[in-house]
């Protein structure tokens, strides 16, 4: 009995009593802490539009800036009911102007996802295909859609179908490499998990492959349709009557 008090005394952990379930001990917190980037920005973003427009609207009625360089805000809503009821620059209505872009936009960028994704698709999962395709849009991918301008003209002419052709060909390339990255990123686990489940081939690259790389596609697809926009003003140049790009430099000699 003594020799067990002797040790329970010299030994610290045999004389700390034994905490019981329920008691935990106090985690400490630091005050201050938060995720960087964390909450909401909606109310800073209302506020600088308001400030913008505020200083827009001091600019030019104070005089800061000519109204050549700048127009005032009431000058503007003018101008776009002007435009809206088609009274300026070719007599046709904002809305039909906007409804022939957006023709032009989805058209081309609809056609590009129903053919650029597939073969993307292809060819992660095959390397015949990835041979046929790597190279022609390895090819065109660096250059500018001004770039091959003149030679749409000439096989396609002036209509519509020129138009839609560079819109297509600009959302083509990074559609197809997006769905290419994407395929190639699934990881080895899934493929050998849904095979060792007596899957086929193709069963695989349907239920694996394809949801797997849906990230990458989507992504491609935002990537896409921004090249969409910056290309519509360069196709919009081939002779078009009908455009949002004539609200922005006005009619040309040909479409008088």
């Amino acid at each position: 009995m003594k020799a067990d008090t002797a040790n329970a005394g010299a030994d610290p952990e045999l004389a700390r009593p034994e905490l019981s379930p329920t008691t935990q001990p106090a985690v400490p917190t630091v005050k201050g802490y938060s995720v960087p980037g964390e909450g909401s920005s909606t109310a800073i973003s209302v506020v600088t539009v308001i400030v913008l427009f505020v200083l827009w609207w001091m600019a030019t009625h104070f005089g800061w800036i000519k109204d050549l360089f700048l127009p005032t805000p009431e000058q503007v809503l003018t101008s776009f009911g002007q435009a809206w009821s088609g009274d300026i620059q070719g007599g046709k209505p904002l809305s039909e102007h906007l409804y022939w872009s957006l023709f032009r936009v989805f058209a081309a960028f609809a056609f590009a996802c129903v053919t650029a994704v597939p073969a993307g698709i292809a060819m992660g999962v095959s390397r015949i295909a990835r041979g046929i395709f790597d190279p022609p849009i390895e090819f065109y991918r660096p250059l500018p859609p001004l770039a091959y301008l003149p030679l749409i003209v000439i096989w396609f002419g002036i209509d519509e179908t020129a138009k839609i052709v560079l819109i297509f060909l600009a959302c083509f390339a990074p559609l197809a490499m997006a769905a290419r990255a994407g395929v190639r990123s699934v990881s080895i686990e899934q493929i050998n998990a849904a095979y060792s489940m007596g899957a086929s081939k193709w069963q695989v690259i349907w239920h694996v492959v394809i949801p797997a790389a849906m990230p990458e596609i989507l992504t491609g697809m935002r990537i896409a349709i921004g090249f969409v926009w910056t290309t519509l003003v360069a196709a919009e140049m081939i002779a078009a009557t009908v455009t949002m790009l004539m609200r922005v430099l006005g009619p040309s000699p040909g479409t008088l």
